[in-house]
């Protein structure tokens, strides 16, 4: 296919404009070499490191464009965004740099790092105000205020201006590889990033396989893709905030169509294993969609031997309070914790009788019980962290064996949701 050619992709011209007027605000991060990845999928595995941007992730380089781009009178009376956090500081920066009033809406759940961070990078220029759950509720509440007010909408990725400025982060990939690149993996939102660097990729090094990567629980391009068109998701897993979003745009799913090779979904307790390892193995803080591409090259593993591959961490704007639900997703995931409704017999020595039936090396971590008025039994719940998957089997068979009444909460999404 003729990349260049496309009526579709954002022009190779557009994206090296962008870069000139993004220069001295979006800093040009490194694209390193990672041993402990390169050594474990053996192959160059890259990291371009957009966590080390000043609001740390891509997100200034697409909003600055746009914004930069935009006359005075356009600009005068302010203008408006929603983001679950990244954009937002992003628009924020840009609203700073460019003295230009900023309404900045976020959704209530958004860690309260990413919020300080936005009024920290727009001071006097922003105001942020928290609506809905998720970034698609706070975009209602933004496009309303922007209608009725005749504000600009400085969207978070379906805008072509926005496109060609994430476009850049392809742009320097190419620019600073010293071989030839074989892959390059991008965790997908609302597709502006992988929009951006595809278009340039594609026109400049069309053998280039470019990897979507989707959080399982919001998987956007996956279901406009089988859909055929822009499909809008009923509900979605919010915890991967960055990628978190019911739709794709329709500008980013026609370019998405045509620069995508593969799109890999991620499980969000995968995510927490990476954010995990990233952290202990490489000092790396990574936020929840940054370490979906690290998660994703499990799924490609047998295609990336001996090859280039280039991952894009796309941000790390990670709140430190979410450190305990991180490492109690990449648990659960990893088949190491469990949740038990245990229901006890109402005489003496059943708990003791539970307690031998556990191995060894099996801890109890969480311990709840409520005598009900039923005289015959009483419910606990009990959360038992293993020391590997493999002790799962063997610990239920044991807890059969000695009489254990139980109910294993993992599998019952409602349940969990209602007693963890």
């Amino acid at each position: 296919m003729d990349y260049r050619n496309s009526k579709v992709l954002i022009p190779v011209e557009e994206i090296i404009a962008a870069r000139q007027r993004i220069k001295g605000v979006a800093i040009k991060t490194p694209l390193l070499i990672n041993a402990n990845l390169s050594q474990k999928y053996d192959c160059n595995v890259y990291l371009k490191r957009e966590d080390m941007q000043v609001v740390r992730s891509f997100k200034i380089r697409g909003a600055y464009n746009k914004m930069k781009g935009m006359s005075q009178e356009e600009l005068k009376h302010g203008v408006v965004c929603a983001s679950a956090g990244n954009h937002a500081q992003g628009v924020a920066m840009a609203c700073q740099r460019l003295k230009v009033h900023g309404t900045i809406y976020m959704p209530s759940t958004t860690p309260s790092q990413k919020i300080k961070k936005v009024e920290q990078f727009g001071g006097a220029y922003v105001e942020v105000i928290l609506q809905g759950d998720t970034y698609d509720d706070a975009s209602h509440f933004a496009h309303a205020i922007s209608e009725s007010k005749g504000l600009p909408y400085i969207h978070a990725f379906n805008d072509e201006q926005i496109i060609a400025g994430q476009g850049t982060v392809g742009a320097e990939i190419l620019e600073d590889a010293e071989e030839e690149v074989d892959y390059i993996i991008v965790s997908v939102g609302g597709g502006g990033l992988i929009s951006g660097v595809g278009s340039y990729v594609k026109a400049v090094s069309p053998h280039t396989q470019i990897i979507a990567v989707e959080a399982a629980g919001a998987p956007s391009l996956s279901a406009a893709m089988e859909h055929g068109g822009v499909k809008v998701l009923e509900s979605i897993d919010g915890f991967a905030d960055g990628i978190a979003t019911k739709s794709i745009g329709d500008i980013t799913y026609a370019i998405c169509k045509e620069v995508v090779d593969q799109i890999i979904l991620v499980p969000e307790g995968k995510m927490c294993t990476k954010i995990l390892e990233l952290y202990n193995e490489d000092a790396i803080v990574v936020e929840p969609a940054c370490a979906s591409v690290i998660a994703a090259l499990d799924d490609i593993a047998h295609e990336i031997k001996g090859k280039n591959v280039v991952a894009i961490l796309s941000g790390g704007n990670n709140d430190i309070t979410r450190t305990e639900e991180i490492k109690e997703r990449s648990l659960i995931y990893e088949g190491k914790k469990h949740y038990f409704i245990i229901r006890f017999p109402q005489r003496s020595g059943a708990l003791r009788e539970f307690l031998e039936s556990l191995g060894p090396d099996d801890d109890i971590v969480h311990f709840e019980y409520t005598k009900k008025t039923n005289r015959e039994s009483g419910p606990a719940l009990v959360g038992i962290e293993l020391k590997s998957k493999a002790d799962f089997e063997p610990l239920l068979k044991r807890m059969e064996k000695a009489d254990i009444k139980f109910e294993h909460l993992n599998q019952n999404p409602t349940l969990f949701e209602m007693m963890v």
